[in-house]
Order: C-alpha cells, then sequence, then structure tokens
C-alpha cells in the first residue's frame, strides 16, 4: 500500500474571506467529515503592487501583513464554523505568501481534494468563475470542487 493509501485524507481550501470561500470551507469541512480528512484552510497573502505609476508602501513589515492575512483567514473560519475552537474535522489554518493560485496549487500537492468557491473578491462579480478558480481547475495536481451556494449542500 502506499503512504497515500494510509495517510489521512487532506483536503485544502482556499480562504479569502469572501462569501463565496466561507461556502467553500463549510462545504470541504462537511467533506473531511464524511471521508475522515483534515483540511488545511489555506490564505495567501501578498505584497501590494504599484498602481497607475504610484510606488506601493514600503514600511511595513511583512509580518504585518502575515499577520493581517491570519486575521482575516481565523474570521472567516469563525464566521463559516461557528466561534471557538471545537471543529468537527482536524481544521489547519494555513497563511502563505504568494499569488493565490500558486499558493492553493503548491498546498494541495499530496492532497486528495482542493476545494475553491466559484469567486473571491476580485475580478467582476458577474463571473461564473473567478480567475484563481478558473487556474486552479486547470492546473491542480488533484480532483478540484468549486463550490456554488453556501456549502451546506442541496
Amino acid at each position: 500500500m502506499s503512504d497515500e493509501a494510509t495517510s489521512v485524507p487532506r483536503i485544502v481550501v482556499g480562504v479569502d474571506g469572501s462569501e463565496p470561500s466561507k461556502a467553500a470551507l463549510r462545504w470541504a469541512v462537511g467533506q473531511a467529515k464524511l471521508m475522515g480528512g483534515v483540511v488545511d484552510a489555506t490564505i495567501a497573502w501578498d505584497f501590494p503592487t504599484a498602481w497607475y505609476g504610484l510606488a506601493p508602501p514600503t514600511d511595513k513589515d511583512p509580518a504585518d501583513y502575515q499577520k493581517q492575512a491570519r486575521k482575516i483567514l481565523d474570521q472567516a473560519i469563525d464566521e463559516a464554523l461557528g466561534p471557538g475552537p471545537a471543529r468537527p474535522v482536524d481544521l489547519r489554518p494555513i497563511s502563505a505568501h504568494g499569488h493565490p493560485a500558486a499558493v492553493l496549487l503548491d498546498a494541495a500537492a499530496g492532497a486528495r481534494l482542493l476545494v475553491v468557491g466559484n469567486r473571491g473578491h476580485g475580478g467582476f462579480n458577474e463571473a461564473l468563475l473567478g480567475s484563481v478558480g478558473q487556474h486552479c481547475v486547470q492546473h491542480a495536481p488533484c480532483p478540484v470542487v468549486v463550490v456554488r451556494g453556501s456549502g451546506h449542500g442541496p
């Protein structure tokens, strides 16, 4: 038997604080409960980029961005699943530096599933699938689930 067959199934879910990402988190936790798996709730952060010729602020410590991302992640987890440490599955919050699609694809290596909401904070509200989700669907090393709606089921 391979290591993957004997290990606990791992589900990676992208969380950015948006309602679709919270729905994806709820769905991932429900699926992990059924599979006897763990959930890596993952948020990506990056430094601001220049916009219209304006330089991004350089006086912030990278740890400040990391802390802010973790705060957003913790708040999204509490809003999606309820406050407190008691969770129905092992839930591991992860905050990583980089572009969201790259962070999620890296995190998905060796995972059983990658779960994303149908769209996040960026882009157009009318889009059926956001750019990060689209990139993940096309390039993930594992199956990808795109959650629409609340994540509570039909």
